[in-house]
């Protein structure tokens, strides 16, 4: 179970699809964005982009824990307060998606399916050669590639200000039930200062 802790005090966060879900996207994605001449590899690749994209939606739903939308989707004013906490450095610890975090996944998942199913669409005879169709599917695949850097961005933003390391997260699963008592002053003064610097220059925070 995900609640379960372990002898080392930590929590089993992120099960295995998961992870491999989550891994195996972005190297998938990596490999269509870069070989977009190279038909033989590039279709199939974003084939399996659009199943696992879809397998994920699924598990949205019937999944356990903290992969499930209901233990990471809020409201938009939820996200909102979350934000402005982050921005002065204040933004408490999950031990699964944050609200932002959480919406940046269903974003992800949105723009993943619009580029890998745009991509479907222009190799079928219904809409091959349909010029909106290829346009859709080369811009959102720019985006995409966009909200992965904010997304990035907001992992960086998160292990600096809470003092833990996200990625390491994905890769094992695990997250440490407590964190260190330490004085969180000056590591949130600096994380303050670099979301700041990010969200000022972002048109989505106004």
């Amino acid at each position: 179970m995900p609640d379960r802790t372990t002898p080392d005090g930590e929590i089993r966060v992120w099960d295995g699809f998961v992870r491999a879900f989550h891994w195996t996207t972005v190297a998938l994605f990596a490999i269509a964005f870069l070989t977009p001449d190279f038909k033989w590899l590039h279709e199939p690749v974003g084939y399996v982009l659009l199943g696992l994209a879809g397998a994920r939606i699924l598990y949205g739903f019937v999944g356990l824990g903290y992969a499930r939308f209901t233990s990471f989707v809020t409201s938009p004013g939820e996200v909102r307060r979350y934000l402005t906490l982050l921005r002065e450095g204040r933004a408490p610890r999950h031990l699964g998606h944050n609200p932002a975090g959480g919406a940046m996944i269903v974003v992800l998942l949105a723009m993943l399916v619009v580029v890998a199913g745009s991509g479907w669409m222009s190799e079928t005879d219904r809409w091959f050669g349909v010029p909106w169709v290829d346009h859709l599917h080369h811009i959102s695949a720019k985006v995409l590639l966009l909200f992965i850097g904010v997304h990035v961005t907001g992992v960086v933003v998160s292990s600096l200000l809470h003092g833990e390391n996200l990625v390491r997260a994905m890769i094992t699963g695990r997250k440490a039930a407590r964190l260190p008592e330490t004085d969180p002053r000056q590591r949130g003064r600096a994380t303050a200062m670099l979301t700041r610097w990010v969200l000022t220059r972002h048109s989505f925070w106004p």
